[in-house]
């Protein structure tokens, strides 16, 4: 599968399928094409709310698809401030654009060198290679 599996450049990522986007000291998350196809068809996402602190490696929403329930990590450290409702209607725009409109949360970084030790495009390729 890691052949098919679209991985971004400028994005790091989780070894439980997560990527990030850094914008300021802000992240953008979501979980990534290899994630969403092991998955499959997405019927439900639960998401924090808005002022929900989130801690790095810790669980903060879930997933369910007509396959399985998963639980979604943080890749980061920090303070959710905006949240993808278009979720709540729309829970298959992260099969459809995992990168994109698939986004689902943004967290204020509390400890931006967190960042640092995320793996890269090459580093997330490799270990799926490993799977």
């Amino acid at each position: 599968m890691v052949g098919k599996t679209n991985i971004q450049d400028g994005l790091k990522y989780t070894k439980e399928h997560e990527w990030v986007l850094v914008e300021g000291d802000a992240a953008v998350v979501g979980i990534t094409d290899h994630a969403q196809h092991e998955l499959g068809d997405i019927v439900f996402i639960e998401l924090p709310n808005v002022g929900t602190p989130v801690i790095q490696a810790k669980v903060f929403g879930s997933v369910e698809s007509v396959k399985a329930a998963s639980d979604l990590y943080s890749p980061v450290t920090g303070q959710v401030v905006e949240v993808n409702s278009a979720l709540d209607n729309a829970p298959e725009s992260v099969n459809k654009d995992p990168y994109g409109n698939g986004w689902m949360i943004k967290i204020q970084l509390s400890k931006p060198i967190e960042v640092d030790a995320l793996m890269d495009a090459a580093g997330y390729m490799a270990f799926l290679t490993t799977l």
